[in-house]
């Protein structure tokens, strides 16, 4: 299906969809809404047009460097694939090179790719350390994500300040408390 034609049925399925929940689609605040709702979908789920292989290519440079790379307090919105209601937080990424490097601001794009799509918190944060480690064949790579989520704030159980933490480790992040709890430990301060 052509993508005028996709954005097309979109547009006309908002506009059932505010005529079934009991307004009216021709009231002029919700002329465009179908138009506006479309255009935020696809921003929001633009992930799925992203290759992060593209994203990494030319960005992994070989370097001696063998400490910890930390990379904190990253930004994300999400999209609960539950609800398709909002998600948001930090996202903090580490580690520890084995020849391979990766330019700085790749780590916040691979971040972004995963984030602009439908998701849960638990596979987001799944696939970014998944993505780091399969790159670079790191000695170790950490990642933490803090998210508050719509679907338990404004409907459910409406608890407002509820934060969920998920964490994946690989290599040396698994295998070793010292690097573990040092990661943990850096990610916690405010050295900024």
């Amino acid at each position: 299906m052509k993508e005028e034609d996709a954005r097309a049925n979109l547009e006309q399925l908002i506009q059932q969809l505010l005529a079934l929940i009991g307004e009216d689609p021709t009231r002029e605040g919700l002329v465009r809404t179908p138009h506006r709702f479309a255009n935020a979908l696809g921003f929001l789920t633009s992930g799925y047009e992203q290759d992060i292989q593209k994203i990494l290519n030319g960005a992994i440079f070989t370097e001696k460097y063998d400490e910890m790379v930390i990379v904190k307090d990253i930004d994300f919105y999400s999209l609960c694939e539950h609800h398709m209601l909002p998600f948001y937080g930090k996202v903090h990424v580490a580690y520890i090179p084995n020849g391979k490097i990766l330019g700085l601001s790749k780590i916040p794009r691979i971040v972004e790719v995963f984030s602009r799509r439908l998701q849960v918190q638990e596979r987001m944060t799944q696939q970014i350390a998944e993505t780091l480690y399969q790159s670079l064949q790191p000695d170790g790579v950490g990642v933490v994500m803090e998210a508050r989520h719509l679907c338990m704030m404004m409907r459910g159980v409406e608890k407002q300040n509820s934060v969920a933490t998920t964490s994946a480790m690989f290599g040396s992040f698994r295998d070793d408390e010292r690097t573990r709890n040092e990661f943990l430990k850096l990610i916690d301060s405010r050295l900024s």
